[in-house]
């Protein structure tokens, strides 16, 4: 039973992305959470203060508006008090700049009763950079706008 929940409220944070709403996800972060995003560029790096995650969300919705995530498998183990959560994910948003975004994903989320403690997303880094740089020339400046990171817990 206690999977069957974890894998709701996942859903369910995806969903609030689909609809715009970063909350549905943020609200989840334990304040001293992590959240990491493979590679170098707009949305790459690392944060670890609840202002930044969600500049970061704020951002993505951004460069992204009308993104979708489609859920392919979420695959739940642990108990609540050590949860491990994958999501196999498939995004796609119509571009500003009228070429349609397509990727695919995984998100490993760690929680601690009920709560997320780290996030790694990994994704097909060549495709995000060709529509980063695609949507940057097109005129979205938070495409082409440095990593949001936490200096000063850089290295901690």
């Amino acid at each position: 039973m206690y999977h069957f929940i974890v894998r709701r409220i996942i859903r369910g944070a995806f969903g609030g992305l689909n609809a715009g709403k970063a909350t549905g996800v943020t609200r989840l972060f334990a304040p001293d959470a992590r959240h990491l995003f493979i590679g170098e560029h707009a949305l790459g790096g690392e944060r670890s203060t609840p202002a930044s995650i969600g500049r970061w969300y704020a951002r993505l919705l951004a460069v992204f508006p009308g993104i979708r995530f489609e859920l392919e498998r979420v695959l739940v183990s642990g108990w609540p008090w050590n949860t491990l959560v994958v999501a196999e994910w498939r995004e796609s948003s119509p571009g500003i700049d009228g070429v349609p975004n397509e990727n695919t994903g995984v998100n490993i989320i760690e929680l601690r009763w009920g709560q997320v403690r780290r996030v790694s997303i990994y994704t097909d880094t060549a495709t995000l950079e060709r529509n980063l740089k695609r949507l940057a020339r097109a005129g979205v400046t938070e495409a082409a706008a440095p990593p949001i990171v936490d200096l000063s817990r850089m290295g901690s």
